[in-house]
This record gives C-alpha cells, structure tokens and sequence, in this order.
C-alpha cells in the first residue's frame, strides 16, 4: 500500500498556501478598482444630473420659442429665445461629448475587468487541476476506508477524518469560485456590449443635435437679416423702453419717499422705536428690520418671480443684439416666459403700490423691510395694496405683447438705491 499521509499533508499544505495568496491577489485587484469605479459612478449621476436639467431648459425654450413665433413676424424676443435655445443646445452637445468620454472610461474598465476576471479563471482552473492530479497521484490505489481505519490512535484516527473532510470542502470551495468567477466574467461580457450600445446611440444623438444646431444657427440668422431691415421700427421701440423705464424709476421713486416720510411722521406721532440702515434711511419697526435682515442673507437664494424662463434682457448697460452703435440701459431684467404665466412674490412682503404705466402694462410694488421688488408687464393683478404676501404668494399674470412676447419686467431696490436682480436671484 502506497500511503504516505505526511506527504499528502506537506502538499495540501503548500496548495492551500498558493490559494491563499491567490485570493489575497484577487482582493487586491478589487481594492484597486474600487476607487476607480466608485469614481465613474459619481461622474455618470452628475453627468445624468446635468443632461436632465439642460433637456428640461431645452423644453421650456422650445415652449416660448413656439409662442414668439405664431405671429409669424420676426421680434427681438424671437431672436433673444432663439439665442437662449442656442446657448443651451450648445452646452447639450458638449454634455454629449463628455458622456461619449465617460463610455470610453467605463469600456475601458469593463475591458480591463474581463481580462482579469479570465486571468483569474485561468488561475483556479489550474489550480484545481493541480488539486485533482496532486490528490490523484498521492492517494493511487489507496482506499478511504483503508486510509481511515488503520489508524493505529484515536487522535490519528481523527486528524485523518478532519482531513478528508477540509479536503473536500476545499474542493467545493474552489468549485464555487470558478463558478462565481465565470458568472463575473459572463456579467462583465454583457455589461460592455451594453456600454458599446449605449455609445453608438449617444453618438447618434450627438450627431442629430449638431444637425438642429445648424438649423437653428440658420433660423438665427434669418431672424436677424429680417431685424436689420426694420432698423427705424427698432429705434422706436428703443426709445419708447427708454421713455418707459424712467417712468418705472419715478415711480417707484416716488413710493419709497412716500413710505419714507409717512414711516418718519407716523415714528414721531407714536414714539415707535424705529431703527434706520445708513443705506436706505427708511425707519424701520423690529418686524420690517427682520424682514430686511432675511432678504439680506437670502442674496442669491431667492426665488424667481415666474417658474418658468430666461433672463431675455440683463441688467446694466450693453449694446443693442442688432442695431451698432445703439446702447441699452436696464434697471432691471426682463424675463421671457410663457403666456399667462403666474407671476409670483419672490419674498415676504406688503404691497405697497398697484398701478398701470404706459407701456408697461400693470405694475406692483412689493416692500420688504428696507428693500422693494417691482413687477411690470403685468396682463392681470390678483393682489390689493397693504395686503400681507407670502414668497410664492400670485401677485398676477403675465402680458402677451403684439409679437407673441410674454415678458415680465422685475426690478429690487434697496431704499433710494436700484440693485442688480441677478444677483438675488437663485440659479436655474
């Protein structure tokens, strides 16, 4: 009988050896990945996160670019949506572009996973095949029975039983491992023809929107060619805003010196303890001081006065978008939404003014402590003066002009002082 237990151990023990330093291998190479694809992960949401925001904007252009247009006359507010929805469209095919680099990524690392994963199958297969071959030569001609029951101790008898029996579970052990291996590998497979698709279809829709891009770039265009011919209407228009906008400004004006001095004699009659900010000088109550400490602190955070839309006409002074050498001047922004679109308060606040201005449409003061938001082009008014408002609170809806145009005038003041609203404003 060819039987040579401490043999048969100093091998097993040399295998067990080698697996395990197999498996520290493979777990290595999982820590190493780890990183990487963790790192993909957050890249693909962002990227998603980006793609989703700049397809609802394209939406919501779309939308106002279709109401400018039913008029079927080209408009400074057809050309300001149309270059809005180009801008975006842009910025869609450059997120495109970046997506079609992170599926290169991701191919790269499922490619460089698979090969792995074989390697790593090629590895306990022979590992196993040593494993069979090594038993096999060993144990030639022995039986188990035999092996077992010629111990010539208990103890002996016993060592041999526990290690048949860590022999065989190791056998199944690696058979699991080859199997989970080959699931792994077969998963990986899928996964990177998965992202080969995923590719071809980005490219596709890269592809498409580069071909809307162009068309769009023609229909720019076009709208300007047919402004340019309408240059003296233009210089009208310009010049009625101009006429429009220091009318807002007297008026608003005219309210907040109003409130001023009303807050002043109503401070001396009562003996109300005011407290007065050196930018505004408006006497303020504790509550009113609250509320300007809040607006204060709410810079950039504040929200829109319509859901939907795009600044169409920025604060400050800039060059007309058609006409050279002709200058604009804002004291607010004008933003081009959708027609009858709500308009909304952007803060807590008390009406203070509701009036109509020629050319503007219906108008409404809001004060805010020390601070003034107004809303112009209004087509109706759902608010009274002195009533309480709330943010979000509908103060009215927005004017539709002859071209199709729904645009609401928005401006903040801070006492005597026009402000930037931009910068008050929360980021779409």
């Amino acid at each position: 009988m060819r039987l040579y237990p401490s043999r048969i151990i100093i091998d097993e023990a040399l295998f067990f050896f080698r697996r395990t330093f197999l498996g520290i291998l493979l777990l290595g190479l999982l820590i190493v990945k780890a990183p990487a694809q963790s790192q993909l992960k957050r890249s693909r949401a962002q990227l998603e996160k980006e793609k989703a925001e700049i397809q609802k904007k394209l939406r919501e252009f779309d939308t106002i670019l279709r109401q400018t247009t039913a008029q079927k006359t080209s408009s400074l507010g057809e050309l300001k949506a149309v270059n809005q929805k180009l801008d975006v469209r842009i910025k869609f095919i450059s997120t495109l572009n970046r997506e079609v680099l992170l599926i290169n990524r991701e191919i790269g690392e499922t490619e460089k996973s698979i090969k792995s994963l074989e390697t790593d199958l090629e590895n306990l297969k022979r590992e196993y095949a040593t494993m069979i071959y090594t038993s096999y030569k060993l144990n030639q001609g022995v039986n188990v029975l035999v092996f077992v029951f010629s111990s010539s101790t208990f103890k002996q008898f016993y060592l041999r039983m526990r290690y048949l029996k860590q022999y065989a579970d190791e056998r199944k052990k690696q058979v699991a491992q080859m199997e989970k291996v080959s699931r792994d590998l077969n998963g990986a497979r899928a996964l990177l023809e998965e992202k080969r698709v995923e590719k071809e279809r980005v490219l596709a829709q890269e592809r498409t929107e580069k071909e809307q891009l162009d068309k769009l770039k023609s229909e720019q265009q076009g709208v300007v060619n047919n402004l340019t011919k309408k240059e003296q209407e233009l210089r009208k228009e310009i010049a009625a805003a101009k006429k429009q906008q220091e009318n807002l400004n007297r008026l608003i004006k005219s309210v907040i010196e109003e409130e001023i001095r009303l807050a002043e004699a109503e401070s001396k009659r009562s003996g109300t303890r005011t407290t007065t900010t050196s930018a505004s000088k408006i006497p303020l109550t504790p509550e009113g001081a609250a509320i300007s400490t809040s607006f204060a602190g709410n810079r950039g955070k504040i929200i829109w006065p319509v859901e939907s839309g795009f600044i169409s006409k920025k604060y400050g002074t800039y060059p007309h978008p058609t006409l050279k050498g002709i200058m604009e001047t804002n004291d607010g922004v004008d933003i081009q939404t959708n027609r009858d679109e709500p308009v909304r308060s952007v803060f807590d606040g008390v009406v203070t003014k509701i009036t109509t201005v020629p050319g503007m449409g219906g108008t409404v003061i809001i004060r805010h402590g020390d601070f003034y938001t107004m809303y112009s082009r209004l087509k109706t008014v759902s608010v009274k003066s002195g009533e309480q408002v709330k943010t979000k609170t509908i103060i009215g809806t927005v004017n539709t002009d002859k071209n199709g145009v729904s645009e609401l005038h928005f401006q903040t003041w801070k006492g005597l002082e026009v402000l930037d609203p931009s910068i008050w404003l929360s980021k779409k």
